[in-house]
């Protein structure tokens, strides 16, 4: 999906780790969510309550679920974080993202 239709967006930003991580969220008419946002290069640790699914548009990272190896995207890829868990991130270069957090 390249263009949100009929949401809503919220003003404020979401601004992690001093700036170097940000997003907006956007919401639907049927009442989830999802954030869109620009990582700068450096470490990071998310935690989330519920499942998400992490679009990375484009740039480069790796990513590190608990119990798992790490993982590199360079360009464009998808990974699942299970709900109640924490994700490590390794952002190489400055990555667009889609984060939808899913009722599952």
């Amino acid at each position: 999906m390249t263009q949100l239709n009929n949401v809503g967006i919220i003003k404020k930003a979401n601004i992690y780790f001093n700036g170097k991580v940000t997003s907006r969220t956007v919401l639907f008419p049927d009442g989830t969510k999802k954030t869109l946002g620009i990582m700068l290069p450096g470490e990071y640790e998310f935690s989330t309550d519920l499942k998400e699914e992490m679009e990375i548009i484009s740039g480069k990272l790796e990513y590190k679920l608990s119990g798992h190896d790490w993982v590199t995207i360079d360009g464009s890829g998808i990974f699942y974080v299970p709900a109640n868990e924490s994700f490590q991130l390794k952002v190489h270069t400055v990555a667009d993202y889609c984060c939808s957090y899913l009722n599952e």
